[in-house]
């Protein structure tokens, strides 16, 4: 081993000992013979196998390579998200150079020259480069031709001749008759609109109004922020909030798509106007109905932003009606002073029509209509007299036969009358899904009597369905009226209750209809909060849907239940007092120390015990829920231990007995091995008696 202590410092230094190697000694890239044998091959290869592009062949044997460039360059400033390449190979390669097309429309022609032109130079300065060094070099090297001056180019336009429709001719090659042309009319100036000055407010008025606004706006983001569709811009002008129509289908067609609106509520609120714009709906459907809104939010400015939605949601319809009947107002008069005009006019039309038809479209033949084409409710005898009409100047240009209005028929489900409790899912989520529909609804009743909730399992449409409740037996009954679900409506149907009120929707069986070929598939069971995805059977595309929310909402109260039918239980008369004991305080012989009576659910009758029961009654007993005090004869709710009013013990001593009435003994041959008092040691009473 050599040591380097005793070596000068200055000899140690970074640099080589040999600066450059001998040219001896130099030995070239080593090229694959595959290369050297054929070189075009080898380099479409290393395209391939690089970009997976798409090959062609053009008639002179020219290789066309069609790929995709992709920006490698991470801080690219051009929002390009690839270049798409053709790169033309030809036959002779690598004798004579390739060529770039780029074939992007979203680049303008003059950039893409500039990149094909980039392509050129970098061929010519690189003779001895691969087809991938150049695409590797054409991808460094993008940024700086997409930067230059874009290319000028030309744009060739063409232009239809239509010379031979300025002057029209005859049947005959004449020209027609010179028509003189007169002056035309000038437009009548419009008149100047008097200046308006813009509206100054005082800054009293203006604190005030922020104020205001701020405050409603509070309420307004606490009532609808958590909504899917609540959406506010940055300024804080522009609100965007889902609305939910009362009477959807009474709105006009072009409204019925609506599921939420832009409220635009002005800095200066409410001393500006307050605006909205409907979503999901055309601007001239929407536009008279937005102002309207206007015009209202204007005249009622005391109300607050949630009262104007709640309104506007409440009553789109009327507004529409309302709408719609001051248009056919504005178009009454007009109507009639336009059918005057035409009356005047028609004797004259009448009798110049022939002179019209013998000077200037005497080319022209009129061919009668034929009588068949006539309506199909009319008699033969009025043929003759409605051939006139059929042959006016208006029926005649524009021609048709009118067709019966038949009803339309209505498939599906029918629209149900709104009453009873509504189902609807007011967040419902549609994919691949047309129509949706309930087949068989579970859901969970409220009795109205004891308030416990029942279970009402597999109502189908139509079908009604009657059930006892578990605690009190009152009963109850359940009919359920099905609408279909879309995306316009999310309404399921009605349940007509009575004797209870509807609490929630258990899992349920729902049939979807695809989207892509109408068909229906078969039932899907599902509950709120679940999404449920299947194939259809016919075009087997995907669907799903799902329920975060059911709503119920009462629109009419449940009916109740009519009187049982047949004669009345009589009420059994005791002859009580209250304030008086019982006969013998209410004991009996099998329980001496049991001061009350009992009222059993089964009968509703008074016994002082089970077996008092059993012995008087051929039914069984059912659990007693009420009883009567044997110290001041009052019936109440069953106690333990002491009456409810007197408070007096109705058990003997508190706290003594293993049963009511019991001599404090048990009998250890019925006792349970897992009861501590059957092998406790025997008490000195009955030590005595042995």
């Amino acid at each position: 081993m050599i040591s380097t202590t005793h070596i000068p410092r200055q000899a140690i230094d970074g640099r080589q000992a040999v600066a450059e190697a001998s040219p001896g000694r130099v030995v070239p890239k080593p090229v694959p013979s595959s290369q050297r044998q054929d070189p075009r091959r080898y380099q479409l290869d290393q395209i391939k196998r690089r970009f997976s592009p798409k090959l062609g062949t053009l008639q002179n044997g020219t290789t066309t390579v069609r790929l995709q460039l992709k920006p490698s360059d991470p801080d690219f400033p051009f929002e390009l998200e690839h270049l798409d390449c053709e790169l033309q190979v030809p036959s002779s390669y690598p004798d004579q150079a390739p060529a770039l097309l780029v074939r992007n429309k979203d680049i303008p022609r003059g950039f893409c020259l500039n990149i094909e032109r980039g392509w050129d130079k970098l061929v010519s300065e690189s003779r001895d480069a691969t087809l991938l060094a150049l695409v590797t070099a054409l991808d460094k090297h993008l940024e700086a031709f997409l930067s230059e001056q874009k290319a000028e180019t030309v744009t060739l336009m063409s232009f239809k001749d239509t010379r031979h429709l300025e002057q029209p001719r005859t049947a005959l090659g004449e020209l027609p008759a010179p028509i003189s042309q007169e002056a035309p009319a000038k437009p009548p100036t419009p008149p100047r609109r008097p200046y308006v000055p813009e509206e100054s407010f005082t800054p009293e008025q203006i604190a005030t109004a922020k104020a205001r606004r701020a405050q409603e706006i509070r309420q307004l983001e606490a009532r609808m922020g958590r909504m899917s569709l609540y959406q506010k811009s940055a300024d804080g002008v522009v609100y965007t909030l889902p609305l939910e129509p009362r009477r959807r289908a009474e709105l006009p067609q072009g409204l019925q798509s609506v599921q939420s609106i832009q409220l635009i509520i002005p800095l200066l609120y409410p001393l500006q106007a307050l605006r909205v714009l409907l979503s999901d709906v055309e601007s001239q459907d929407a536009e008279p109905l937005e102002e309207a809104f206007v015009t209202r939010a204007a005249q009622n400015s005391q109300l607050t932003l949630m009262n104007h939605l709640n309104y506007l949601s409440q009553n789109m319809h009327t507004m529409a009606k309302q709408i719609e009947a001051t248009k056919l107002a504005q178009l009454a008069p007009t109507f009639s002073s336009t059918s005057n005009e035409h009356a005047s006019k028609a004797p004259e039309a009448k009798g110049a029509s022939s002179i019209d038809r013998a000077d200037s479209k005497g080319h022209i033949h009129v061919v009668p209509r034929p009588p068949e084409w006539g309506y199909a409710h009319e008699s033969s005898g009025s043929d003759d007299s409605d051939s006139e009409s059929w042959d006016s100047g208006a029926d005649s240009e524009e021609g048709g036969v009118e067709i019966a209005s038949n009803p339309p028929h209505v498939s599906g489900v029918a629209q149900q009358v709104e009453r009873g409790t509504a189902i609807s899912f007011p967040t419902i989520e549609l994919y691949g899904i047309e129509l949706l529909q309930i087949t068989i609804l579970n859901i969970s009743t409220k009795c109205q009597r004891c308030k416990t909730l029942n279970d009402i399992t597999g109502l189908k449409p139509e079908t009604e369905k009657a059930v006892n409740c578990r605690k009190c037996g009152s009963p109850s009954t359940a009919m359920f009226r099905q609408e279909m679900v879309h995306q316009n409506s999310t309404r399921a149907g009605f349940i007509d209750v009575a004797g209870c009120t509807v609490a929630d929707m258990l899992p349920s069986t729902f049939v979807p209809t695809c989207a892509k070929c109408s068909t229906p598939s078969q039932g899907l069971v599902s509950v709120r909060g679940e999404a449920v995805t299947n194939v259809c059977r016919e075009c087997h595309g995907r669907f799903t849907f799902k329920i975060p929310q059911v709503k119920f909402l009462a629109i009419t109260p449940g009916s109740a239940l009519p009187p049982t039918v047949g004669p009345r239980r009589r009420q059994e008369k005791l002859g009580l007092h209250a304030g008086e004991s019982l006969p013998a305080r209410g004991t009996c012989s099998h329980y001496r120390r049991s001061y009350r009576w009992f009222r059993f659910s089964c009968c509703s009758k008074v016994h002082p015990c089970d077996q008092c029961h059993d012995e008087n009654e051929d039914h069984p007993q059912e659990w007693a829920n009420r009883m009567i005090c044997g110290w001041c004869s009052r019936e109440q709710n069953y106690a333990v231990e002491a009456c409810a009013f007197c408070g007096r013990s109705v058990i003997g001593k508190r706290g003594k007995g293993f049963w009511e009435g019991g001599k404090g003994t048990r009998d250890k041959t019925k006792m349970s091995r897992k009861d501590k008092r059957k092998f406790r040691r025997v008490g000195g009473g009955e030590a005595k008696k042995d």
